[in-house]
């Protein structure tokens, strides 16, 4: 009886966090809205730890929460094989660093060898925004 109760529990929590993770109206983007990296260049040869600057043009950027129209803030995606589902929240790892307070430039210690970044920005609720503003893939070498 007891073990029974325990995965009917156990199967209406995961029935919750599954809800909570279902797709999410999606916030328009602005019109001609673009992000993108100013630092470092697609192809450069970097130190382990390195400055990684965000550009975005045709709409501003504020802070996860706020809800100001045409604004934003950045995702950094980090060798990533497939795209993050667009419908969602953004989870947050290792590899999808979330910038969350306005953030337009960050510090990126990473391990030897070749490695693929691209910017993502998320409305209010870290949901990329519809159509995405998405940054070409650049690859860097960490020496």
């Amino acid at each position: 009886m007891r073990t029974l109760s325990f995965l009917s529990l156990g199967a209406l929590l995961l029935g919750a966090a599954t809800a909570t993770l279902a797709a999410v109206p999606r916030t328009p983007a602005p019109e001609g809205a673009q992000v993108y990296f100013i630092e470092p260049a697609d192809g450069a040869t970097v130190g382990q730890t390195f400055t990684v600057k965000f550009g975005l043009k045709g709409m501003g950027v504020a802070p996860a929460g706020v809800d100001v129209p045409a604004t934003g803030h950045h995702h950094l995606l980090i060798g990533l094989a497939e795209q993050p589902e667009m419908d969602k929240p953004l989870p947050m790892t290792d590899s999808i660093r979330h910038f969350g307070k306005g953030q337009t430039e960050t510090q990126v210690t990473l391990p030897p060898g070749k490695h693929t970044l691209q910017l993502l920005v998320g409305d209010k609720n870290h949901v990329p925004l519809e159509p995405p503003v998405i940054s070409q893939t650049i690859t860097v070498t960490v020496k």
